[in-house]
């Protein structure tokens, strides 16, 4: 569970707190004059908290129904049957069989708000991760926004996407290439560390295969050419490399073999690493420094290299002026923000999704024992707890808020506009396509 609570400088501009703003509002006083719209938000909350016991129950089934990536097939009926329940236009099977698509609309000429649920769990651990809670995030949020758009008359579109494989499977990037984000203004989801706006690793996954040729390993070992040997080189040389990387890299993996035994020489050899920096263009730049430890390895011991990539996952591209209207929600009504921590030694598949459009991707803590944190059995148990659960939908009432500014305020939407496209990360990956 992270626990900092730093002190950015700050300012006041048009009574909405933003991260360069100079004085924090205390938790204990609140000012609902700096609140915007504050009717419109408790038409937000009152509905969330409403649907708690409906969400909770939601969240129990898919945590006691683990799936991994791309088979989340309970999950993914369990959603659509709950949102039909409530009145939406839902598409099933979304572009991937186990995506799916929630859309409610109201009036005319409105803006789209796009909102993710994730759903896929970890092998051996369940939701270790907390899906369970990240998707009844997006549905909450979904649900809140509607409410005010209904009780208010705000015209304007809510696009839930049920979004599939985010444990390594980058479900979100397919979804994005295959155009499943189009029409959409700005992007919200959240997941876990604190009440955190900071950014995540970019990620590059590498395969690499390794041929060799087998041979009795004490008869005539002379015969073979060795590719768990091979493997072990490229590791041994990434190690060697370390010194030569900056200490906010990350270079990690595993091998995996076939047919392996103690006295045959091992003819096939696979090594799954994968490559993470701060930013995009710096990960790219390392993975072009780790490619030449594989085919080192092969040119040593006389085995043949096969070298595949399989997409990235970008670093998350924080938008700024969405990141202002959810800190000044939970800063006036419900407690502290951090912008240091929060998930950002770790990856995900938004980050690509912060690229394509405006977006926002918060995370939240949940209480867990010591050495407990994401990915582990005792986060799993964590998730079905009550407390977590009650941090989630409060969370959840802030990132409707943002969007619901975004939908009703004009000059904040173009803010959020400038943010996107004046971002120089952005700006750079835009060029080279």
């Amino acid at each position: 569970m992270c626990t900092c609570d730093l002190e950015p400088q700050q300012t006041w501009t048009n009574d909405v707190w933003r991260p360069e703003d100079k004085a924090k509002p205390a938790p204990s006083d609140p000012h609902p004059e700096r609140i915007y719209k504050p009717e419109v938000l408790l038409t937000i909350e009152e509905k969330i908290n409403e649907l708690s016991e409906e969400l909770r129950a939601l969240s129990l089934d898919i945590h006691a129904h683990p799936e991994l990536g791309f088979e989340e097939h309970y999950a993914h009926d369990a959603y659509t049957k709950f949102m039909k329940k409530h009145g939406w236009n839902v598409k099933e099977h979304h572009h991937l069989d186990t995506a799916w698509e929630a859309t409610f609309e109201h009036g005319q000429g409105g803006r789209t708000i796009g909102v993710n649920s994730e759903m896929d769990a970890l092998r051996g651990i369940g939701h270790a991760c907390g899906h369970n809670l990240i998707g009844i995030a997006g549905v909450a949020v979904s649900l809140g926004l509607r409410a005010a758009l209904e009780k208010h008359n705000i015209p304007g579109k809510i696009v839930l996407l049920g979004t599939p494989a985010e444990e390594g499977g980058d479900g979100k990037v397919i979804l994005l290439k295959k155009g499943a984000y189009e029409g959409m203004d700005v992007c919200l989801m959240q997941v876990f560390c604190s009440v955190s706006l900071s950014s995540c690793l970019a990620l590059e996954r590498i395969t690499v295969d390794y041929s060799g040729h087998t041979a009795h390993a004490a008869l005539s070992p002379w015969e073979g050419r060795n590719a768990l040997d091979a493997a072990v080189l490229g590791y041994n040389n990434i190690s060697a490399l370390r010194q030569q990387l900056k200490p906010t890299h990350r270079v990690h993996g595993i091998f995996e073999g076939k047919d392996w035994a103690p006295n045959i020489i091992p003819d096939k050899a696979r090594f799954i690493s994968y490559v993470r920096a701060p930013i995009r263009s710096e990960m790219e730049e390392t993975v072009k420094r780790v490619v030449p430890c594989f085919h080192a390895a092969g040119m040593a011991t006389g085995c043949q290299v096969d070298v595949q990539t399989y997409g990235q996952a970008f670093d998350l591209r924080q938008n700024g002026a969405l990141g202002g209207e959810v800190a000044n929600i939970i800063l006036n009504k419900y407690g502290s923000i951090d912008y240091e921590w929060g998930i950002k030694s770790a990856s995900t598949d938004f980050g690509n999704v912060t690229y394509a459009l405006p977006s926002l991707h918060p995370g939240f803590s949940i209480p867990t024992f010591p050495d407990g944190g994401n990915h582990t059995r005792d986060f799993a148990k964590q998730a079905t707890t009550i407390e977590a659960h009650k941090q989630c939908l409060v969370v959840s009432i802030a990132l409707a808020g943002a969007g619901l500014r975004v939908l009703t305020d004009d000059a904040f939407f173009a803010e959020v506009k400038k943010t996107y496209e004046e971002d120089e990360e952005i700006k750079k990956y835009k060029q080279r396509l």
